[in-house]
């Protein structure tokens, strides 16, 4: 009769060296080889159950909280810089924070027409004058003041002709700001456009604009009185050109030899205001033409029939 043998006893599984959770798969994996392959241990060895998770370290819940606090502020930065960047490369900033009136074109351009017109450069300074400045006195740098050495530069090209036509659009422009008429008649602009109506032309008419203007100031007109050559200029002017040419013409006459002045009118002023009258003439001019002969009646300086 057979003796069953005895069957050899299961020796348990190794005891892991750390009972950590964290490390109990490492240890398992490498003790053990062939841990994933084999049959999972009896239940006579009881495994003992991992213990809860640690909390993660401080650090690595504390280090996300500074990001939310800072990234506005960083974008806002990033922003700002980036506005101020575009707002510096569009309107050239001088300094950071700019005073409330910042420069007008205008004045830059001033500057560099007074070195154009020191060197000799006349034309290139009226290009850049006549770009530069504002022909409405309401707009930013349509009436600003205008230095002396630019009005000097500008009343001496209109003295000459091949810069006569430039300079009197410019000094239309300049003197419809009223700050600077007094100082263009003071640096003789009254003579210099005096002188450019005579010789007529295209340059005429913006020169009589012009000085109509300056004769709104007693200067101005007193200037004109003393001219040797305005009456005959002006005489001419009124009857010879066209209706915005007239009407300035009379408009500088009656300015000069308007009211208590009118006994020192030369004789042409008055034959002309009359032929200009018979002409095609506006509303303003014919008001001041009108008023002009009464003066000139009333002094002596007017033998025609009728009352004006």
């Amino acid at each position: 009769m057979s003796r069953s043998q005895p069957q050899p006893k299961m020796k348990p599984p190794p005891r892991p060296l750390f009972t950590c959770g964290l490390f109990r798969h490492c240890t398992d994996s490498v003790l053990s080889p062939t841990a994933a392959t084999s049959p999972p241990p009896s239940s006579s060895v009881p495994n003992p159950s991992p213990p809860p998770p640690t909390p993660p370290p401080p650090t690595t819940t504390t280090a996300p909280h500074p990001a939310p606090d800072l990234a506005p502020s960083s974008s806002s930065s990033s922003s700002s810089s980036a506005s101020h960047s575009f707002t510096q490369w569009r309107f050239p900033l001088s300094h950071p924070h700019p005073p409330p009136d910042p420069p007008a074109p205008i004045l830059d351009a001033f500057h560099a027409a007074e070195l154009h017109f020191a060197s000799g450069a006349r034309l290139p300074a009226l290009r850049l004058l006549e770009r530069a400045i504002s022909p409405d006195p309401s707009t930013p740098g349509g009436d600003r003041a205008c230095p002396a050495i630019v009005m000097a530069g500008v009343v001496e090209s209109l003295r000459d002709p091949e810069t006569a036509r430039a300079a009197a659009k410019v000094l239309l422009a300049l003197v419809l700001g009223e700050g600077n008429r007094r100082l263009a008649v003071e640096l003789g602009a009254v003579g210099a456009a005096v002188h450019a109506v005579g010789a007529g032309g295209a340059t005429a008419e913006r020169a009589l604009a012009a000085l109509e203007l300056m004769c709104g100031t007693a200067e101005g007109a007193e200037v004109v009185r003393g001219h040797a050559m305005a009456g005959v200029a002006l005489a001419k002017a009124a009857e010879g050109m066209g209706e915005r040419g007239r009407e300035c013409a009379i408009g500088v006459m009656a300015a000069a030899w308007g009211g208590a002045a009118a006994g020192e009118a030369p004789v042409e002023v008055g034959r002309a205001v009359v032929v200009a009258l018979q002409k095609e003439c506006g509303g303003r001019g014919r008001r001041k033409g009108t008023q002009l002969l009464k003066a000139l009646k009333e002094s002596g300086r007017l033998d025609l029939p009728g009352e004006f």
